[in-house]
């Protein structure tokens, strides 16, 4: 797993130099923001490794580098690590369950209605995935989710100081183009692709019916190798980028347990 190390690793370094490189002049706002959209989106893969531990389990001497490499990719998505991760376990969990699966939020008729919600679930006051996670937190109540409640409180309370310093120092595009923006960005982009496409309609919770194989109209690299993405809920184990090798290996056997496998 030391590609997904090095991605991690190297990507966080070059995010944190994108902006002396914008606030310099020596590189143009608009490349600086297509890099942190492209590294902010792909944190979320490695750091996705991570939370499964499939960068070094428990009790392995590189079990420090396993969370490293979490710690570091969420950071440009202001998302900390130890609630991306208890998230998105018990989105495996619970998957599809309403009240339960933190990603229930992101449900939508359609594509575009999917992508719209993906702005609007993080609206104040809006009924979408801050207050779902707020209600499975309380839920939860254990000193784990308490922490993660703590880190997003400070990893936000930091970026919002960030972001007014930079400002307030005459570099308030930089940040926008380099931080804030991509940020979204990348936020709608992971929702669309790790959570609605990959689980819409979200009516099965059974091992074999909660995620289905579909199509992507940019490809499965681009979509972030979710096309097969059932192979990942079955052995999370399995790094992301051989999962659609998994697939084909395993497509008698899913169809047999009446996986729909048409699309792919």
């Amino acid at each position: 797993m030391w590609g997904y190390s090095v991605a991690a690793l190297g990507g966080f370094a070059l995010w944190v130099a994108l902006f002396p490189l914008t606030m310099m002049g020596i590189i143009p706002l608009w490349i600086g923001f297509v890099a942190s959209t492209v590294l902010a989106t792909g944190g979320y893969v490695t750091s996705h490794e991570a939370m499964h531990s499939n960068i070094a389990r428990k009790g392995d001497p590189l079990r420090w580098l396993n969370e490293l490499v979490g710690q570091v990719s969420t950071i440009p998505l202001i998302f900390p690590f130890s609630m991306a991760r208890m998230m998105h376990l018990q989105h495996h969990y619970h998957c599809n369950d309403p009240e339960r699966d933190p990603d229930y939020p992101d449900a939508a008729p359609s594509a575009w209605k999917a992508i719209v919600k993906t702005w609007l679930n993080r609206q104040p006051r809006n009924g979408g995935s801050i207050h779902h996670y707020k209600k499975i937190l309380a839920e939860l109540d254990s000193p784990a989710s308490r922490r993660a409640q703590r880190d997003t409180a400070l990893l936000q309370l930091a970026a919002m100081a960030i972001f007014f310093a930079t400002a307030w120092s005459g570099h308030a595009l930089a940040v926008a183009a380099v931080w804030w923006l991509p940020r979204h960005i990348a936020l709608s982009y992971i929702r669309f692709y790790l959570s609605w496409a990959p689980h819409h309609p979200r009516t099965g919770q059974g091992r074999y019916g909660n995620t289905k194989v579909f199509k992507s109209n940019l490809g499965h690299v681009m979509s972030m190798c979710m096309e097969t993405h059932i192979i990942h809920h079955l052995y999370p184990s399995i790094p992301n980028h051989r999962t659609r090798a998994a697939y084909y290996e395993m497509r008698e056997i899913l169809a047999a347990r009446g996986v729909d496998v048409s699309a792919l």
